[in-house]
């Protein structure tokens, strides 16, 4: 059997490579004697937006050098996507995909149905056009979408293709009731599935050799919060460290560093800050003490969300408790639910791909 990945796989951000690459591991670990492929799904607009983030210049948060270093790191993606993903040849539609001869597509997972991000929804990731026997929804995201509002009319029709649906989140599980009239079941990240590989390379033990806490992607947090949450930090003795990211009040630079060396640095931080589901998960993943400062619509959601079904609760950073790290999250009882959910989630994966038929719970919500 041949089984391909339709995702954001081609994205520089390390969240998207960990959710392509653990999916791609655990149907590899599900399916031995089969082949597995990312599809290499092109999106020019998606690509050039992305990459172009990268050469953005902040003078008053970093150096010549860093940002020499962080230009370069699309090229560290480029390698890493080349090294750990058997991709198929690029394809730009529905039909050159259809031309791979694939007997199930597995589309998911992250934002992949948000219909509101103008620059990545093409009806294709709704199974629009593919022809493959099996199409499988495997933890797909709605993002900022409520998947109620302004759902796209292609997208009503596009949805009656898959043979199996999931959701990561309440917005996909939205989106199916509006346009299936079906709630489906939820599913885990795939990260949550196939743990990252550990590291112990000259880079990352220079970088953990002194505790350290860690900043990945609090974007748009006030300076003075950020300067008082280092200055306070400095003084107890860590290093602070960016994931991948650089800003002068940081101690050490760590941009330029592989996928796997980024959730490394999770494994050995003493806390985290972040801003992103991704951030989120790997401190969960590294059973971290972690506070958020999210600012974008769809990473205040989807953070919620999850920490909502983990049953961990707020962590929102505030000026008021800004060197308060708050209660200790109790992971034993938070892995008690995450073992039940790999579990559930795994068998679905394996159940659908294999060809059975999973809509989800029929309800009463209108269908399109």
């Amino acid at each position: 059997m041949n089984i391909g990945i339709l995702t954001h796989h081609n994205i520089n951000n390390y969240g998207a490579f960990m959710q392509t690459w653990s999916l791609q591991e655990k149907l590899r670990e599900l399916f031995p004697d089969d082949e597995i492929y990312v599809i290499d799904y092109i999106v020019k607009k998606h690509n050039v937006i992305n990459t172009a983030g990268f050469f953005r210049i902040y003078p008053d948060k970093e150096t010549p050098k860093s940002w020499l270093r962080k230009a370069l790191q699309p090229i560290v993606f480029h390698d890493a996507r080349n090294q750990y993903m058997a991709k198929s040849k690029k394809v730009y539609s529905a039909e050159d995909i259809n031309a791979l001869g694939l007997d199930c597509i597995v589309i998911g997972s992250d934002e992949v149905w948000n219909y509101l991000d103008p620059k990545s929804f093409l009806p294709v990731k709704y199974s629009a056009g593919l022809t493959a026997p099996r199409i499988v929804a495997y933890a797909p995201s709605t993002g900022k979408a409520d998947g109620i509002e302004n759902v796209p009319k292609e997208v009503y029709d596009a949805m009656k293709g898959f043979t199996a649906l999931s959701a990561r989140d309440v917005g996909a599980q939205n989106l199916c009731k509006t346009t299936l009239g079906v709630t489906p079941q939820l599913v885990c990240d795939p990260t949550f599935l196939t743990p990252a590989p550990t590291v112990k390379n000259e880079r990352i033990r220079y970088y953990t050799k002194n505790k350290y806490i860690l900043f990945y992607y609090c974007n748009g947090i006030p300076q003075s919060w950020k300067e008082k949450i280092i200055k306070d930090a400095v003084a107890k003795g860590y290093d602070v460290l960016g994931a991948g990211e650089y800003d002068k009040l940081y101690t050490r630079v760590s941009i330029r560093i592989t996928p796997f060396e980024w959730a490394e640095l999770f494994k050995h931080a003493e806390y985290v800050y972040t801003g992103t589901f991704h951030g989120v998960v790997f401190s969960i993943l590294s059973r971290k003490n972690f506070k958020v400062y999210a600012s974008i619509k769809a990473r205040i959601k989807k953070i919620g969300a999850l920490l909502n079904q983990f049953g961990i609760g707020d962590r929102t950073l505030t000026e008021e408790n800004l060197l308060d790290r708050g209660e200790d999250i109790d992971y034993d009882k938070v892995y008690e639910y995450i073992e039940q959910l790999r579990k559930s989630s795994s068998d679905y994966l394996e159940r659908a791909v294999k060809g059975e038929i999973i809509k989800g719970v029929p309800d009463d919500t209108k269908q399109g």
